[in-house]
């Protein structure tokens, strides 16, 4: 009789404690609906405390829209969920772009930006955000034979090459001129500002997919040299990383999602070398008489460079997917929005393996890019919710302070340090 006695209390106390653990739980729900932004002084924060970081949310977003139209398995609905989500990115862009251009008007610390070795670097991602659109545009309204398109899809296009071209040689002249760096703090983000020429170089073979004759032959040079410029300063990057990596090991927790971003210049340099080299078979022998098999060659060229950095890109997937599941088997990984590496990056180690299996029509291209394609948009979704729940605690908005920064500048009369001194 005392045992279930017992046991009856111990019955009512759980239940108690489960009752008044859901309440906790619907207070606290209840308590974030109600008050949004309640980690921020004012609503004003919010303006104040958004960085060029948040263009990676357009990226990833463009990414998943430009994989699921293009999915190597046919399903009509997918054409169909990637224009939604392609008109998400765009609206998405457009809401980015304008509350950047309201917090540099309204506190005019672009320059202080610019000097920033953490907030500068995110700049790269705006020329690469815009690329998302203009590729998504060209991909999916060339089916419909939209007039207007492919003179659009130009303008557009030469516009944002003004941006890649500017981030690829401003940021990295200030980063070795003016902001401060130590080399253990370094990480994957000195890749950001380089990495936009190549994929405008991408971009650049679509929209040369859609013109011909003079105007298909100098979109596709101007790519060409885009993608050079790119590659060639990303991979001494990532060497540079490398080291980094062997000694001083992996980055904390709050930015180990940023080992992911090597693997966006592999990827897109991968997936571009093989898209120009498409359409230089399309539009040199006509556009180039006088080098006759220059089409041929280039695309040969294309595929074979493509499927060596398509595989030195393999490494780096394995080693960053090992980097991630380690740290987060020693201990939690805060979200922020350095998560949004996770899906760019992966997307274009997606694109150059659905255009191997385009050039190849082997299956084990196509069912591997399918494979991650899936993976890629369970994580977008899982990303692009935390990012809506940690936006409305203000957890994303808080303001760095841009004002006060240790900035190297000689002095006259001053001993010139050699740059190991300075690190």
């Amino acid at each position: 009789m005392i045992s279930r006695l017992t046991t009856q209390r111990s019955e009512i106390t759980l239940n108690a404690s489960s009752i008044a653990t859901g309440r906790t739980r619907m207070s606290v729900i209840k308590n974030l609906i109600h008050r949004p932004m309640r980690k921020l002084d004012t609503w004003r924060d919010v303006i104040r405390g958004f960085n060029p970081a948040w263009f990676t949310a357009s990226m990833g977003t463009g990414m998943v829209s430009t994989l699921l139209y293009g999915f190597p398995y046919e399903w009509s609905p997918l054409k169909y969920i990637a224009m939604v989500i392609a008109l998400l990115n765009l609206l998405m862009f457009v809401v980015f772009l304008v509350l950047f251009i309201w917090r540099l008007v309204q506190y005019r610390d672009f320059f202080y930006i610019l000097l920033h070795p953490q907030l500068s670097m995110p700049l790269g991602a705006v020329p690469m955000a815009f690329t998302t659109v203009i590729t998504s545009m060209v991909t999916i309204l060339a089916s419909y034979e939209v007039a207007w398109m492919p003179t659009l899809a130009l303008v557009l296009w030469c516009i944002n090459i003004v941006f890649a071209v500017l981030s690829f040689l401003a940021i990295p002249f200030l980063v070795t001129s003016h902001q401060k760096h130590a080399f253990e703090n370094v990480n994957a983000t000195l890749l950001l500002p380089v990495v936009p020429t190549v994929v405008t170089s991408s971009a650049g073979a679509l929209v040369a997919s859609v013109h011909s004759g003079t105007t298909a032959v100098a979109v596709v040079l101007i790519s060409y040299a885009l993608w050079a410029m790119g590659v060639g300063i990303s991979l001494m990057l990532i060497t540079f990383y490398v080291v980094r990596l062997i000694l001083h090991k992996l980055p904390p927790p709050e930015t180990i999602i940023s080992v992911f971003i090597p693997l966006g210049p592999l990827g897109q340099s991968s997936y571009a070398i093989q898209l120009l080299g498409v359409q230089a078979l399309r539009v040199f022998p006509d556009g180039l008489s006088q080098m006759t098999y220059l089409g041929e060659v280039l695309h040969s060229l294309g595929f074979f460079l493509g499927l060596l950095i398509w595989s030195l890109a393999i490494w780096w997937f394995t080693h960053a997917i090992y980097s991630v599941l380690y740290t987060r088997f020693c201990g939690p990984v805060p979200f922020n929005l350095g998560w949004w590496a996770l899906i760019f990056p992966t997307g274009t180690f997606v694109s150059s393996s659905g255009e191997l299996w385009d050039l190849t029509g082997y299956t084990f291209f196509r069912i591997l890019a399918s494979t991650i394609t899936v993976g890629i948009v369970l994580l977008w979704i899982v990303v692009i919710l935390g990012t809506i729940c940690f936006a409305w605690t203000g957890e994303l908005f808080k303001p760095i302070n841009t004002r006060h920064l240790e900035v190297h500048t000689y002095v006259e009369g001053e001993d010139v340090q050699s740059p190991e001194q300075r690190v």
